[in-house]
């Protein structure tokens, strides 16, 4: 099979392409590892803008409410592999662990890949360009 992006296989006289990992994998990655703090319907933690007792903000949402879409995927893959605090620096504190060691590359970009599954069209396009803005 190929590596990159996604594989390809013949079908029915056809060519098919899918993600190396399914949609499917994404969401229960996502669930298994995000939503216990971003929530299942991606929804975050109540009042997200403003710090809570710890001083630390708490998780945004990932829907089209929140701000993921406004970051390109290489920003993003590097703050679910090591954390908020050490991409933001500077003394930033936050409660999001980095996953580096427990996801791979993959399951973040099927993780990413679910997330902006759920974002409507407008904010879809938007992260997409600024993706390409930043590179790729």
């Amino acid at each position: 099979m190929a590596a990159g992006a996604g594989a390809v296989a013949l079908a029915a006289g056809g060519l098919l392409l899918w993600p190396s990992v399914p949609e499917a994998d994404g969401r229960a990655l996502y669930l298994d590892n995000c939503a216990s703090c971003h929530g299942a319907a991606l929804e975050g933690q109540p009042d997200w803008r403003r710090p809570g007792p710890s001083g630390r903000l708490p998780a945004p949402p990932h829907d089209a409410s929140g701000h993921t879409w406004h970051h390109p995927d290489r920003v993003l893959r590097e703050i679910v592999r090591r954390g908020s605090a050490a991409v933001v620096g500077q003394g930033y504190e936050s409660d999001m662990p980095g996953f580096e060691g427990i996801l791979t590359d993959s399951e973040i970009d099927a993780i990413l890949d679910y997330i902006k599954s759920t974002w409507p069209d407008r904010e879809r396009s938007f992260q997409s360009r600024v993706t390409e803005a930043d590179g790729g």
